[in-house]
């Protein structure tokens, strides 16, 4: 039994120490085995995900597919940083083309999508606030016969009064229609110099001449409905004209009208109509 009991001491103590030593290799491999937070492409915060502009998928596929970590990882995260920017914005493209490839590209763009891509990011508000830009889109949705005109503050903006006074004048034919006296009270200028001249061939000047006018002629019809064609608009800084063919029926031939206004507190008013009946109305 002394035997034993000699024998087996050193034994368990040999078996305690290489377990231990087991133990300590094991969590020492977990350990290194586990990666940091900072270089785990799966543990990154989802701030700086929103700061990485939205490409950190990406460069996360690109580590795993290729098998790369640390050092080799954080290089190719950092080209593809500069890719996925490059990418993002468009630099590498937009920055190479001519300007006039840009502007013939964006000639095909309407008024609300041009103003949307202005809201992307800087290069692209740099290319949809180009001047040339808005002028293409200015000829193609109103004129041609502006061309020689050289706005004070630009084409954009030039191109924003002229659809607000195409958007007024619009809305002038639309009170004809309701027959609204009080709207048409409203859309004109209160001033004595204010003119209007009725198909009829009739004056009136002054406000309260002008307004009483359009109440006889609400009562003389009801639900005229003109189509307006061949729409042409100038805009100065507070004052704009705008010519038109209107037509009851088509058959008949049109009206040619005028309406100018003026900018005053901040809105348009109208401050003169005319329209004169076609020679082939009068002297069919």
């Amino acid at each position: 039994m002394e035997i034993i009991a000699f024998s087996s001491q050193p034994f368990l103590i040999a078996s305690s120490v290489t377990l231990l030593s087991l133990l300590l290799t094991v969590l020492s491999l977990l350990r290194l085995k586990s990666p940091r937070k900072s270089r785990h492409p799966l543990k990154s915060s989802s701030s700086s995900l929103t700061r990485d502009s939205g490409c950190s998928c990406d460069r996360t596929v690109g580590v795993y597919l290729n098998g790369v970590g640390d050092a080799t990882g954080e290089m190719v995260v950092a080209a593809g940083e500069k890719a996925a920017v490059e990418r993002q914005c468009g630099a590498s493209m937009m920055e190479q083309l001519v300007p006039e490839i840009t502007t013939h590209a964006l000639s095909y763009l309407d008024y609300p999508s041009l103003c949307r891509l202005s809201m992307t990011n800087s290069l692209m508000r740099k290319a949809a606030n180009d001047d040339n830009a808005w002028k293409a889109l200015y000829h193609k949705d109103f004129t041609l016969e502006q061309v020689s005109v050289t706005p004070v503050n630009g084409w954009k903006a030039y191109y924003a009064a002229t659809r607000a006074i195409v958007n007024l004048n619009a809305e002038f034919f639309s009170i004809i229609r309701e027959s609204s006296l009080q709207e048409m009270s409203r859309f004109w200028l209160n001033a004595d110099y204010v003119k209007c001249i009725h198909a009829s061939g009739e004056l009136f000047s002054g406000y309260n001449a002008v307004i009483q006018s359009w109440q006889h002629a609400f009562n003389w019809e009801q639900g005229v409905d003109f189509q307006v064609r061949d729409v042409r608009v100038r805009v100065l800084t507070d004052t704009a004209w705008v010519t038109m063919k209107s037509y009851v029926e088509l058959e008949t031939g049109p009206f040619h009208v005028t309406n100018v206004f003026e900018f005053h507190n901040g809105r348009w008013y109208m401050v003169h109509h005319h329209s004169s009946a076609d020679q082939q109305i009068m002297h069919p």
